[in-house]
């Protein structure tokens, strides 16, 4: 099935091949490989208006997801048709993870690729709002990361780092 990615933002250079590979690597992680999901790389502009419809918070973020089903953690949503192999959309912001990478020295393509692993954590029903949910989050974001990195070389690690 295909990553779709947009680039919706012009602050912040965009190279689209290794993003695409990466996420078909984690979503293969995951057990999803058959379903379609949609990157959409956003300007500051567009997640303050997304974060402030959606979550009462209108200011940018890094990410958004706005799942095509409703799971539990861990599983994997059972579509009745062709149509319905779509774990959903996710929102990167692009422009808010550039400016964080510069303050923290950090390398931008490994920080989208890690907040692209947390978004597609999301759209499988993981979330992180107790200390509970966070660890099994965690748990998640680190397995699917560690097989990138057997897969790629790199040395990854889950956006929730330290969140509790």
């Amino acid at each position: 099935m295909s990553v779709l990615i947009r680039n919706a933002q012009r602050a912040a250079p965009l190279r689209r091949v290794p993003l695409r590979r990466a996420v078909c690597a984690l979503r293969a992680a995951l057990g999803a490989a058959r379903f379609d999901v949609a990157l959409i790389c956003a300007g500051d502009g567009l997640m303050r208006r997304l974060n402030g419809a959606y979550r009462r918070r209108p200011e940018p973020t890094d990410v958004l997801s706005f799942p095509y089903h409703r799971v539990a953690p861990g599983e994997l949503p059972r579509p009745r048709s062709r149509d319905e192999y779509n774990l959903g959309d996710i929102f990167l912001g692009v422009e808010l993870i550039q400016r964080r990478c510069r303050r923290d020295g950090e390398d931008f393509e490994s920080v989208l690729t890690v907040t692209a692993a947390h978004g597609l954590c999301h759209l499988l029903g993981y979330q992180h709002n107790t200390k509970a949910e966070w660890e099994q989050m965690y748990q998640k974001e680190e397995e699917i990361l560690e097989e990138l990195n057997r897969l790629t070389g790199s040395s990854l690690r889950p956006l929730t780092a330290g969140l509790f």
